[in-house]
């Protein structure tokens, strides 16, 4: 697996480097957020791993950057900024996952490896953007008409109530990769002021009772979120 490590500590990026690469990881690295764009597009790696604090172009706005221009390569966030308000962002900007410095290579690398799985056929090294298509966005069983709006399961429509139907389309736009609870509570209750937060929840823990037969599983990521993946 091909491995584009865009991060400016010199002794990080050569332990980083050396250690995957014994591991089997053919791994490219680059050190400078305004030559990162230029690499990422020559060497189409399989997975990113991307620090923030980089020199030149910082790495959110490097994101921010790459997503506009449809590139769907799986992003893992390597940083010091560890809040949950800084992971947040982090992901709202387009990355797939997150890992706070100081890390241990064994989980960078299993999370790596996990984010590559995850990756439709083409999509890590395509440029295709998020999961758009002719007919709307598809996992599984499942389908989304982005025009009405309108959640399939093959071809019939599913039957959910407005909560659950807000919570799977903003989730089924974005598959295999999670979006912040912060983000999804915004979404699903809508200028609500008078509503626990901890109510997204209860309304996650609904619509995952009602994926059970869609070939659609619903994950909960600890401190980050929920994301859609294909059922195996």
């Amino acid at each position: 697996m091909k491995l584009l490590l865009i991060e400016d500590d010199p002794s990080l990026q050569a332990t980083l480097a050396r250690t995957l690469g014994r591991r089997g990881w053919a791994v490219e690295t680059c050190a400078d957020g305004a030559l990162a764009l230029q690499h990422w597009e020559t060497v189409q790696p399989d997975v990113v791993a991307l620090d923030l604090t980089l020199p030149n172009v910082d790495g959110l706005q490097l994101l921010t950057i790459a997503r506009q221009r449809g590139w769907a390569t799986p992003v893992l966030i390597l940083t010091a900024r560890g809040t949950v308000g800084d992971r947040v962002i982090g992901l709202n900007t387009g990355a797939d996952d997150y890992l706070a410095k100081p890390f241990d290579l064994d989980e960078m690398e299993a999370r790596l490896k996990a984010l590559c799985r995850r990756a439709s056929p083409g999509g890590a090294r395509g440029f295709a953007g998020d999961n758009a298509a002719a007919g709307g966005f598809i996992l599984g069983l499942l389908r989304l008409d982005p025009e009405s709006g309108a959640a399939y399961r093959g071809d019939q429509i599913l039957d959910l109530p407005p909560r659950e139907l807000a919570l799977l389309q903003a989730l089924l736009a974005r598959p295999g990769r999670a979006v912040a609870k912060e983000k999804l509570f915004e979404l699903v209750f809508p200028g609500a002021l008078d509503v626990q937060y901890e109510a997204i929840e209860v309304v996650a823990y609904r619509l995952r009772k009602r994926l059970a037969d869609t070939g659609v599983k619903l994950v909960t990521l600890r401190g980050l979120g929920y994301l859609l993946k294909a059922g195996e």
